[in-house]
């Protein structure tokens, strides 16, 4: 697992380590049966809105700490971006400010989406922050065209 030992060979690295995961409901906006754009995915309590379990491990085995936030979770609300789940961004930005975090490293899954979605909210609301796209754990549906021409054009760099 890729992104599992990204984070334990870089034990140290990090004070914090968020993981971010959609959950939504079952009739969630999003989907296309009820008229939305996506295939039914990430459904609460079901297997689709799990953690990977290597990279749950990784996260909370290593030093720095580590905190699981949730977006999508309002039927009638996309939150492509963690930042659009008010509860998620409050908690953040209280750890950013807490632990006086200045660089942040953001990967997932869809970098075209949700990556890129939270990367430009995330520049906005912690504007006092250098964000660095961790590529290699971010495909992306488009193959990482719009993320690419983003960070190209914000100044964003990747590792």
């Amino acid at each position: 697992d890729g992104l599992a030992d990204y984070i334990r060979q870089s034990d140290g690295g990090y004070v914090m380590k968020i993981i971010t995961a959609d959950c939504h409901p079952y009739d969630h906006c999003s989907f296309v049966d009820n008229g939305g754009e996506w295939p039914r995915h990430c459904v609460h309590d079901t297997v689709g809105a799990a953690i990977w379990p290597a990279v749950f491990t990784a996260a909370y085995a290593t030093s720095g700490g580590s905190l699981v936030l949730h977006k999508g979770e309002r039927r009638d609300a996309e939150e492509y971006s963690i930042f659009q789940n008010a509860s998620s961004a409050a908690a953040i930005i209280e750890v950013v400010e807490n632990l006086g975090i200045n660089d942040i490293d953001i990967c997932g899954i869809a970098g075209d989406v949700c990556v890129l979605s939270s990367l430009r909210d995330g520049m906005r609301l912690i504007p006092g922050c250098r964000f660095r796209v961790l590529e290699r754990f971010t495909p992306s549906i488009d193959g990482g065209k719009c993320l690419a021409d983003y960070m190209a054009g914000a100044g964003v760099d990747s590792i």
